[in-house]
Formats: structure tokens, sequence, C-alpha cells
């Protein structure tokens, strides 16, 4: 008589884990910081509604737009303009983004207003989804 022997296949609960990243290429400032000629409109609007274009750009990033209005001793500028770089990969500095505020004001707002429109009209690059089975 033959003895049969049995197996048992359980199969363990999994986890499906999706990421998907955005591509981001290292670059530099779109527009130099006196480049007012190459975007008129923003330079109009920082030259007669300067409080307005800060709201705009700020909205543009994903802030309230109110944060400019609360721009005590340039922090906010040079916190917006980090997180700018940063998410763009611009190399800089925040002594370096400091001192800009400070020298040239309205000049850095308007660059950082140009940057955001124009980054906003470019496709930003391939996508990347990474599917992970994992099994317990």
């Amino acid at each position: 008589m033959a003895h049969q022997q049995q197996f048992v296949v359980q199969q363990q609960p999994a986890q499906v884990v999706t990421v998907m990243t955005q591509a981001q290429h290292p670059g530099t400032w779109s527009t130099g910081m006196c480049d007012c000629c190459s975007d008129m409109g923003t330079c109009c609007c920082g030259l007669f509604c300067f409080p307005c274009m800060q709201c705009q750009t700020a909205s543009d990033y994903g802030w309230c737009c109110c944060m400019p209005l609360l721009d005590f001793c340039c922090v906010v500028s040079c916190i917006l303009r980090g997180n700018i770089r940063e998410r763009h990969g611009i190399p800089g500095s925040c002594c370096d983004d400091c001192c800009k505020i400070y020298w040239c004001y309205p000049c850095v707002w308007c660059q950082m207003n140009r940057e955001l429109k124009i980054r906003k009209n470019q496709p930003g690059g391939a996508s990347v989804v990474t599917t992970q089975v994992i099994r317990g």
C-alpha cells in the first residue's frame, strides 16, 4: 500500500504598494533676476500692484495666497525662493537667496513668478510608476 503525501499550499495575504514619482531635472532659473522684459505682464503687475503679484506667486506655488502679507524681515520670501529652487533642482543656497531678496526684493519676486509660470506650462518630465508586491 503506497503512502500518499499531501501538501497544503496557503497563499499569504499580499500588500501592493504603488509609488509614482515625477522625474525632475536639475537646472537653472529660466529667466534672470532682471529679465523683466521677458514677461511684461509680470513686470507690469509687479510695478503697479506688487502685493497682488506676490499673492498670485504664493498661490501658484501651492501656498495660501495671504502668505506674502506675513513677510516680516523677508522670511516668507526666503523660504519660498528656497522651496522653488528645491522643487525644480535649481542650485543655490539660503544665504544667496536672502542676499538677493535683501538687495532686489521686487526683482526676486518677479523672477519667482515667471519661474512658476514657465514651469507650470512645461511638461514636468517623465513619470515613474513602481509597483511592488509584498507578501507577509
